[in-house]
């Protein structure tokens, strides 16, 4: 198995749980994912020490607010037994879960963030595969590589 760090983007609507949220509580369970495909990327890819470019979707500015790490393996996400969680799932047991999460800990804020338009004016650079500019592509996690983590941190703006 390789042990090499991975890197990862990982989307939040600011309203429901922004940058400066994990900054004041530290490390925080990423709960909610309910994409088989996101839920299969914390759940089986998805190392401690990982790295996570956070972004702030469904905002005036989306884009890229801060660095956070992967702080724990994957685990079921409690809120799909919740009946009174929007994310419950009838069809979850505790024996048979359906959906997984990671501890995700805050690193920093950028100094600014990097909108998405300026990650789209790398399209090139970043390569077709990068989901976060690709037409139709809605997952909230995503796998990055190592190159494209370099440039999207190479944009940002130091003050």
């Amino acid at each position: 198995m390789s042990t090499r760090k991975r890197y990862w983007l990982m989307k939040s609507e600011p309203e429901d749980f922004s940058i400066d949220d994990l900054a004041r509580v530290g490390t925080e369970p990423w709960t909610g994912v309910r994409n088989y495909q996101a839920r299969n990327f914390m759940r089986d890819g998805m190392r401690v020490g990982d790295e996570i470019l956070f972004y702030h979707s469904n905002t005036d500015v989306p884009g890229i607010y801060g660095i956070a790490r992967v702080a724990s393996t994957a685990y079921p996400d409690p809120s799909q037994f919740d009946r009174s969680s929007k994310y419950f799932d009838e069809k979850a047991t505790e024996e048979t879960p359906r959906w997984f999460l990671v501890d995700v800990g805050y690193l920093r804020t950028l100094a600014a963030p990097i909108p998405l338009a300026e990650i789209r004016e790398h399209a090139a650079e970043l390569g077709e595969e990068f989901a976060l500019i690709r037409k139709g592509a809605r997952l909230s996690v995503l796998p990055v590589t190592s190159a494209q983590w370099k440039l999207l941190l190479s944009l940002e703006k130091k003050q």
